[in-house]
């Protein structure tokens, strides 16, 4: 896993170390220390640690004009022992809407498992954005995770959505790509 770095093909165009309005304003990073870890195993020191033990996140692009945010995560979505989601929202979404967010795309083809518990933090995340015409889009989960995911039917709130072209897109080109489907999807 220690192989497995945040997609960094944007990091001439947004940096969330250098965004005043983000929560890991004033990060530094090392490229030589591993620290962090999930299930025993080293990640890559570019990770961002946001408080879950098992679940690590990098914001790869944000648009405050547009009101939009990409998000990669890494690690094991835990709500049933963690209250990963509880983690997330207070800690990394909350802030971003702040600062004018209402759309949050979440990559998450390296989150290799799912738990689930109830859906009470992602209805109070759809009812804070549904208002101001945002949304939260989950792109290319996998396969096992994406089954647990709609088990818990919290499909009602976040859309799955399939796009494996992001890495040769611009960070525009992406948003515009999922705003345009979600538009559909909630017409």
């Amino acid at each position: 896993m220690q192989d497995i770095e945040p997609y960094y093909n944007w990091r001439h165009l947004y940096a969330a170390e250098e965004d005043e309005l983000s929560p890991f304003y004033g990060r530094t990073y090392s490229e030589f220390e591993f620290s962090s870890t999930v299930y025993n195993y080293y990640i890559h020191p570019q990770w961002d640690d946001f408080g879950s033990r098992t679940l690590y996140m990098k914001i790869l692009f944000a648009d405050y004009e547009m009101g939009y945010v990409i998000i990669e995560l890494i690690g094991e979505w835990n709500d049933a022992i963690e209250n990963d989601i509880m983690t997330l929202r207070r800690d990394v979404t909350d802030i971003l809407y702040s600062g004018g967010i209402n759309k949050y795309i979440l990559i998450t083809e390296n989150v290799l498992n799912f738990h689930s518990s109830d859906d009470l933090y992602y209805e109070e995340w759809r009812e804070q954005i549904a208002d101001d015409g945002g949304w939260v889009a989950i792109v290319n989960m996998p396969q096992q995770s994406q089954y647990d995911f709609k088990r818990a039917r919290l499909t009602n709130y976040i859309a799955l959505v399939d796009l494996p072209q992001w890495r040769t897109m611009k960070p525009e080109l992406v948003f515009h790509q999922i705003d345009n489907w979600m538009l559909k999807l909630l017409e």
